[in-house]
């Protein structure tokens, strides 16, 4: 299985920046896609940002512009810069991991990182 564990969560004011960062680890697996997704009080999970092996990506349209999601494949690790950050960005934001074991493909997910944004 993948072991996730991200940093990098923390209180910041409106129009400020975090950076998020979540590492793989574990093995027999390889890592298809990762990303970050949240979870606000009283509302679904919903996806922020992916990330292809290839650096393909896709957006959340809330978050694009303000957000990138990158990685670094040779050390298994997942980046979130926020910036521009809203009050509406508050949530716990979780790093996901799609990977492969021989045939059987299975999602993974970290502990969660408490983001605030508020003044």
């Amino acid at each position: 299985q993948v072991q996730l564990v991200e940093s990098g969560g923390g209180l910041v004011q409106p129009g400020g920046s975090l950076r998020l960062s979540c590492v793989a680890s574990g093995s027999g697996f390889s890592i298809n896609s990762m990303g970050w997704y949240r979870q606000a009080p009283g509302k679904e999970r919903e996806l922020v940002a992916t990330i292809a092996r290839s650096s393909w990506t896709i957006y959340a349209d809330s978050v694009k512009g303000r957000f990138t999601i990158s990685r670094d494949n040779a050390k298994n690790t997942v980046y979130l810069q926020m910036n521009s950050l809203k009050p509406e960005d508050t949530a716990v934001y979780y790093c996901n991991a799609n990977a492969k074991s021989f045939t059987t493909v299975f999602d993974s997910w970290g502990q969660g990182t408490q983001v605030t944004v508020s003044s």
